[in-house]
């Protein structure tokens, strides 16, 4: 009855995010996004190898250095501003789900972000401290990412709601184009929606003393961030990932509204820490979901296809495991999750839902001693195993990659032997009504 009950429950949980506009915007849009966050830690990656002249090609090559300018400017176009592209990405998607100007809500956005937000940045010259105009870093970045999201949520909901009111709409004559009869039917929601954010960041502004993305960086974002970097954290979105999974829902994809955004703090921060000659200590990040906590595909099942080569005696094992292999090695495990199946068999369930998570604190722990580093360089998802561990980890990366494939192996033995067994009897039940007839 509790099984049932809570089985249910995780189904309803999904259903409801994945009818979830605002979530699924927000999947939607880092989705897009996670391949300019690729490529801009590959930026750094590309900055050390090859202009840098203690590490890099520019040692022999002194040329090379002047080319740094480049990939620094790179990485800030990619990553320094992130918060911008999200934004404008998730109000293109809800004004798409709502049937509204797409573009045209993806700069109201934008433009409402930047009314929000600091105009004057602290600098020191000569060690006299003054203002300047512009726009810290800190706004444009990782750290306004969550206060974006929010308030794009926020602002398209009311420039939708005044996008509808016709009495504000001005009219034009049905022969001036769409484009024109467009700009001028929203031109009276923007001015009221940017008058709106404006007048509302700046009160906050006057009441609080702080402004309004400092505030929810304090109280929302870093508190989460740090439980996200938790050992505890970390372990509860895994396992809840991998619940999912053995309900034949993608995981992975339920939990990527709120994990995404979390990694794409985490691999900017590294990359800032690196850049300013710190040591970068966030450790969970896209490349370390992908080459630890699913290497070998949610639940370690590259582990498992060489459990069943080695120890499985059921052909019809033996016959998924070879084809989900190749899959595997590139992390891909939707042919064995299916083709065993996995989904709902309760012989593998206690490894599929828990190796992932064992796999995760093997490699949390190699992290906090110091023997691996944390990663500033993203890999992207079909990247084969131990290499993308190598790319993003270095060769400690890879030792501990295959640590965990080792330990996951161990894991799933006896749960295939169990799978023997159960096939023996079924052989013999099978013998034996055979006989009675």
């Amino acid at each position: 009855m509790f099984s049932k009950k809570f089985e249910d429950t995780l189904m309803i949980i999904a259903e409801k995010v994945d009818e979830n506009k605002y979530l699924n915007s927000v999947k939607d849009s880092f989705t897009v996004f996670m391949p300019f966050v690729i490529a801009g830690s590959f930026a750094v990656l590309l900055n050390s190898v090859l202009c840098s002249p203690k590490t890099g090609l520019a040692q022999w090559i002194p040329w090379l250095s002047n080319l740094s300018v480049a990939f620094t400017a790179m990485n800030f176009a990619t990553l320094g501003i992130m918060s911008i592209p999200v934004i404008f990405l998730i109000a293109m998607n809800l004004a798409k789900h709502d049937k509204n100007p797409e573009y045209i809500t993806g700069v109201v956005a934008v433009a409402s972000y930047c009314s929000v937000i600091p105009e004057v940045v602290t600098i020191t010259v000569d060690s006299v401290t003054g203002k300047a105009a512009g726009i810290p870093s800190a706004a444009l970045g990782a750290q306004g990412l969550f206060v974006g999201m929010l308030l794009t949520i926020v602002i398209v909901r009311l420039f939708s709601k005044l996008t509808k009111i016709n009495a504000i709409k001005i009219k034009m004559p049905p022969s001036v184009p769409v484009g024109i009869t467009t700009s001028f039917n929203t031109l009276i929601p923007i001015m009221v929606t940017l008058v709106t954010a404006s007048v509302a960041g700046a009160l906050f502004h006057l009441a609080t003393g702080v402004y309004i993305n400092e505030f929810v960086y304090q109280v929302l974002q870093a508190p989460l961030e740090i439980v996200f970097q938790s050992p505890a954290g970390i372990l509860a979105i895994v396992i809840f990932s991998q619940l999912f999974w053995f309900l034949g829902i993608h995981g992975g994809l339920v939990i990527s509204p709120i994990r995404n955004p979390l990694m794409a703090v985490a691999i900017a921060a590294n990359i800032a820490a690196a850049a300013n000659g710190q040591v970068p200590d966030q450790a969970v990040t896209y490349g370390f979901w992908m080459n630890f906590v699913v290497a070998g595909g949610a639940g370690m099942i590259f582990s498992l296809i060489l459990a069943i080569f080695m120890f499985s005696k059921r052909e019809d094992h033996r016959m998924i495991a070879k084809l989900g292999l190749g899959p595997a090695i590139f992390n891909i495990s939707e042919p064995v999750v299916f083709g065993l199946p996995l989904v709902l068999n309760p012989t593998f369930a206690i490894p599929f839902i828990f190796n992932s998570g064992i796999a995760c604190a093997i490699a949390l722990f190699f992290t906090k001693i110091g023997f691996m580093p944390c990663n500033i360089v993203d890999v992207p998802f079909g990247v084969p195993l131990i290499l993308g561990a190598f790319i993003g980890h270095g060769w400690q990366g890879t030792v501990v990659q295959i640590i965990s494939i080792a330990v996951a192996v161990v894991t799933w033995i006896p749960f295939v032997l169990m799978a023997n067994k159960e096939a023996e009897k079924e052989v013999m039940k099978k013998a034996a009504e055979a006989e009675e007839v």
